[in-house]
Order: C-alpha cells, then structure tokens, then sequence
C-alpha cells in the first residue's frame, strides 16, 4: 500500500487514477497524516438473492405513519 500526499495526486491525477484501477490501494496524507484510503471497486457480478433469509421487513413496512407521528413532520 502506498501513502501520497493530497498534493501529490492533485499534481498528477490522472496517473494516480490508472494506479488504483490496477488494483493498488493508496492512503492519501496531509501533513503527514493519513485522512483516506483509495480502492479500487470490486468488479465482479452481483448474485440476486445472495441475502435471501437475512433480511425482514414488517408487513406494514409500507402503511400510512399515525397522524400525531406525521404531524411532528411539519411542525
């Protein structure tokens, strides 16, 4: 893992951005001190369904809110 400093990669962009699409991760700095980690995103395909079973919603997820909740809205 690299550390840059904020100017370093405002000075040079565009290479900063073709080393993170290969896959390096980079810790930007300022002063010294780390403020961001810069990774690449995971390309992969998404499975629908992967989170079946881990979720619950209540069946009322989607009613009307009571009127005294709904009126603290628009106070």
């Amino acid at each position: 893992m690299t550390s840059l400093s904020i100017y370093e990669v405002h000075d040079h962009f565009p290479a900063f951005l073709s080393r993170v699409e290969a896959g390096e991760e980079i810790i930007l700095e300022r002063s010294g001190k780390p403020i961001a980690k810069i990774v690449p995103l995971k390309k992969g395909k998404r499975t629908l369904g992967k989170e079946k079973g881990k979720i619950w919603m209540s069946d009322d997820f989607n009613d009307p809110l009571p009127e005294d909740l709904l009126s603290e809205f628009y106070q």
